[in-house]
């Protein structure tokens, strides 16, 4: 054929009638999908979502037009001399299609129909007066108009910032396009396997998933070409609400929460603040809390007063199953289980070996400790199932744990307590040093857990730890590597830099807790270790402990999904 002859469109594949339970497509979704195919299949096949700057701002520019005006008239009701009429926020949806959307505006004239799609910022200058996702959008808007027999041509973008709009013609060529990107979303959701990131694209950095898809890191680990751009590292304002107080009261106010200790006003934080609350001991959390807690996807942690991890409420949960399947599957799989236990296990005994050189303060020299975890280390390639491992890792644990007293400074004025240690002890434990640590690692297997199951893992289901008892065996297998950097570290500095003395510890019938004031005052130490701020060694950006847990349960969930070819633990230097 020359170049001189009419262009063939594509001829989309028919779409039968959904029945059952087959889901709509959203036209926001077909957006998507024109947009970046990767963003479409994360947010409507693995249900993701996080909030932006630029979707909290859309979302603002909305609240005129999602106020309901005029009812939209039936089809056969409309005349050639129809006035005009506005209808706002108007729901169609269409089997036969397989489409759903809600439509900002609609204006009836002369028996036509014209959607209007209000959109956040300003025009763009580009030829067409709008990018192809926007004028997608808005045709599958006339499409659906058109399948309940409205005449419907064209439609109106309106770009709330610039005060514009822009006219768009349902010409044949944006039909086609319209039609082939609902036939791909809907190709790619029953395919049930993830469009690959873009490339260096300039649409990442803007993106509100971005820290979820992981599109730099995701294309560096597989190419170790170009190092990430820091996408990953936005402040994290949300922090954990800890109440701890005996009968203590936890009502909603507004957008705020108070706390409130025998009926007298204790703290009132605001909700956009915080990223869970933990109640530790005797603590009361009223229904309407716990519903707006719920729907702000707000966790609620309940911890023993002694601080132990009892469980967490949380709203629906995550909607991603794929991931959960691929989990469940390879935690069936010895092979794979054994590849990621090893990983773990070096990882910690590397981060172990690296706290004992940078905290020694014995007058005597710690190579030969060192030594002695590099041995360990070099033998877990060599383990040949979990046993071998655990034993391994065991005798790590022995040689760190022997020294670890050797990392802490003496008190001056010890009290009935020191922080002597000689070895690792719990359930109960019988110094204060083990039950500070104790408690360092229930805090951080309560962060695991949490993270876990905000990322849509089952955290019950385990590689190395195995699922029994009801632990969380995933967070455990997670915060192997970590255990000597947030916890362990923790610990070190809050009795080294007397943030914690041994007059905050009670005893009694062989075991030590922590006081309440104790307690309240090596939180703070805990939630700064983990608001601290590292360099990645892969990907060169800073990060710190508190988002750097979410990032590796996302960088394992790849791997789970086959995207990876191995699960990239952390290790520091």
């Amino acid at each position: 054929m020359n170049g001189e002859g009419p262009s063939q469109h594509e001829l989309p594949l028919p779409f039968p009638e959904l029945t059952g339970d087959q889901p709509l497509l959203p036209a926001r979704m077909i957006n998507e999908f024109v947009y970046c195919p990767r963003l479409a299949y994360l947010e409507w096949v693995q249900g993701e979502w996080a909030d932006s700057g630029d979707t909290v701002e859309g979302r603002h520019g909305h609240r005129r037009v999602d106020k309901p005006g005029a009812e939209l008239p039936p089809a056969d009701a409309l005349e050639e001399d129809q006035p005009r009429i506005h209808a706002r926020s108007v729901m169609l949806s269409s089997n036969r299609l397989g489409l759903v959307a809600k439509m900002d505006l609609l204006e009836i004239e002369d028996g036509r129909v014209q959607p209007v799609d209000y959109k956040r910022g300003k025009r763009p200058h580009v030829a067409r007066g709008a990018y192809d996702p926007e004028r997608v959008q808005l045709c599958v808007q006339g499409l659906l108009l058109e399948d309940q027999g409205y005449r419907c041509d064209g439609g109106v973008l309106y770009f709330i910032e610039s005060r514009e709009r822009v006219p768009v013609v349902f010409d044949a060529e944006l039909r086609d396009l319209t039609l082939s990107a609902i036939h791909g979303l809907r190709g790619i959701a029953l395919g049930g396997r993830i469009p690959p990131p873009l490339d260096d694209s300039p649409k990442c950095p803007r993106c509100s998933l971005v820290s979820i898809c992981l599109p730099d890191e995701v294309n560096f680990l597989k190419r170790q070409e170009v190092a990430p751009r820091p996408l990953a590292v936005g402040i994290a304002e949300a922090l954990p609400l800890y109440v701890q107080a005996n009968k203590a009261k936890v009502a909603k106010d507004g957008d705020n929460l108070e706390i409130t200790v025998d009926d007298k006003l204790a703290a009132k934080p605001r909700l956009g603040e915080i990223s869970q609350v933990v109640l530790q001991g005797n603590v009361y959390v009223t229904t309407p809390t716990l519903h707006e807690l719920m729907r702000r996807e707000i966790p609620v942690v309940w911890q023993s007063y002694g601080g132990w991890y009892l469980g967490h409420t949380a709203g629906l949960g995550h909607k991603n199953v794929e991931l959960r399947i691929a989990q469940h599957r390879a935690a069936e799989d010895e092979v794979v289980c054994l590849t990621l236990a090893k990983g773990w296990v070096r990882a910690k005994l590397i981060n172990s070996r690296v706290m004992l050189r940078r905290n020694w303060r014995a007058e005597d020299s710690a190579d030969p400790l060192l030594d002695q975890l590099e041995h360990a280390i070099k033998t877990v390639p060599r383990a040949r199932n979990l046993a071998e491992l655990l034993g391994i890792e065991g005798n790590g644990a022995s040689i760190y744990f022997g020294a670890f007293g050797k990392l802490l400074k003496r008190s001056a004025d010890e009290g009935s307590f020191s922080f002597d240690f000689t070895q690792r002890n719990r359930r109960p434990p019988a110094d204060p040093v083990n039950a500070l640590l104790s408690y360092a690692y229930s805090m951080l297997a309560r962060s695991f857990t949490i993270a876990a199951a905000t990322v849509g893992f089952d955290a019950h289901r385990g590689f190395y730890h195995q699922p029994r008892y009801g632990r969380p065996a995933l967070a455990l297998d997670m915060m192997e590597p970590f255990r000597p950097l947030i916890a362990d570290s923790a610990v070190i500095q809050a009795i080294n830099n007397g943030e914690i003395r041994p007059t905050d510890f009670i005893g009694g019938a062989g075991r030590v807790n922590l006081s309440e004031e104790g307690r309240k005052r090596f939180i703070a130490t805990f939630e700064r270790r983990l608001s601290h701020e590292i360099t990645h060694p892969l990907f060169g950006y800073k990060v710190s402990y508190r988002r750097l847990i979410e990032l590796q349960l996302r960088l394992l969930g790849r791997f789970l999904l086959g995207e990876l070819g191995e699960n990239p633990n952390f290790t520091t230097r």
